[in-house]
Order: C-alpha cells, then sequence, then structure tokens
C-alpha cells in the first residue's frame, strides 16, 4: 500500500526486519489447523512485502524511507508481515509545473506499480493524476509569461498618434491566446 504518511504504533522499516523464519518447532508441536496458518501466513508475508518492494522500486528518490509493515505474530511464535505501506513525497514542487508533472508521473508509475495495487494505491494514483492536470495548466501558463517577458524587453517602444491604434496594441499584447488577438487584429483592419 502506496501511503503520504503514517504514524502506526506496529511498524518496522523493511530492512530491519527480515522475512518470517521459522522458529525450532516441530510439526509435531502444531495442529494442522496451525499448520494451514502458518502456511497462509507465509504466503501474505511474501505478497505483502513483494507489494511494498514494487512501490519502492519504482518511487525511487521520492520514497522517504524503506517500507513499514505491520506484523502479526503466528502459532509458531514468528512474526510475518500482513500489512505495510511505503511513505513518498507527493507535494508539487512551486514554480516549476514541468518537474512537477514528471514528479506525479513517477509517483503516479510508484502508486500503480504492484500488480494487486489497494484502494490506498488507487486514491493516491487519483491525487496525484489531479495535480498532474494542475501542473498541465500551468505549462503553457508558464511559457506565456516568459514569451511576453521576452517580447516586452526585447521590443522597442512603439509611439502611437492615434489613441484608438495605441489602446488596440495594449490589448494584443494583454491578450491570453492566440485567437483574442486575432479577433483584435481583425478589428483592427
Amino acid at each position: 500500500m502506496l501511503e503520504e504518511n503514517s504514524s502506526e504504533s506496529e511498524k518496522f522499516l523493511a530492512d530491519e526486519e527480515l522475512s518470517a523464519k521459522e522458529k525450532p518447532l516441530s510439526s509435531e508441536e502444531l495442529s494442522d489447523d496451525e499448520l494451514l496458518e502458518i502456511e497462509e501466513l507465509k504466503r501474505r508475508d511474501t505478497a505483502v512485502r513483494g507489494h511494498e518492494q514494487a512501490h519502492l522500486s519504482a518511487a525511487g528518490s521520492l520514497a522517504q524511507s524503506g517500507a513499514n509493515f505491520s506484523f502479526e505474530t503466528g502459532p509458531d511464535g514468528n512474526r510475518y508481515a500482513v500489512g505495510g505501506d511505503v511513505n513518498i513525497d507527493t507535494s508539487a514542487l512551486a514554480g516549476d509545473p514541468q518537474a512537477t508533472l514528471r514528479k506525479a508521473q513517477q509517483i503516479c508509475r510508484a502508486a500503480s506499480a504492484p500488480v494487486d495495487s489497494s484502494s490506498q494505491d488507487r486514491s493516491v494514483a487519483a491525487q496525484v493524476s489531479r495535480m498532474e492536470a494542475q501542473a498541465r495548466v500551468e505549462i503553457p501558463q508558464q511559457v506565456r509569461e516568459k514569451q511576453t517577458e521576452y517580447i516586452d524587453e526585447n521590443t522597442p517602444e512603439v509611439v502611437f498618434f492615434d489613441q484608438n491604434i495605441q489602446d488596440t496594441y495594449i490589448k494584443i499584447q494583454n491578450s491570453s491566446t492566440l485567437q483574442e488577438q486575432r479577433s483584435f487584429v481583425d478589428f483592427f483592419i
């Protein structure tokens, strides 16, 4: 499960906790039901660790720590991972929509990396999709702002003899789309 934040008390870092190992209890000391439970816990442990490793691998440098696991103690006395999460940085990069877009795409890949995505994974992916959409809106706005800044810095001052011409020129400069600029030019011509 991919998480933005986590603070459960029974979580441990993946590198501090080894996979479940059997203690020297003989199978005669455990009932058939207990042996079945242990096998199920082992399968769950393997699946949980693989799921979280997929998140970690795809998150790369965005992972804020290793995987965190919640454990259940089996009838054999061993602890088995039954849940987990990976904390990743999901914040947008202020003032850099292109970097935010790349980051959002990486977060989305991390959220959907495991084959068996959880509801939390899907929730993070949906949240990040909104961040990605916002970045896609901000990129052309930033380009327009830079173009306007460049034009303003590199365009010589124009002297107008007619106030209507000057007003139209200013409207063209301040228009936000090419279509608006064309409409002002068509009106003027």
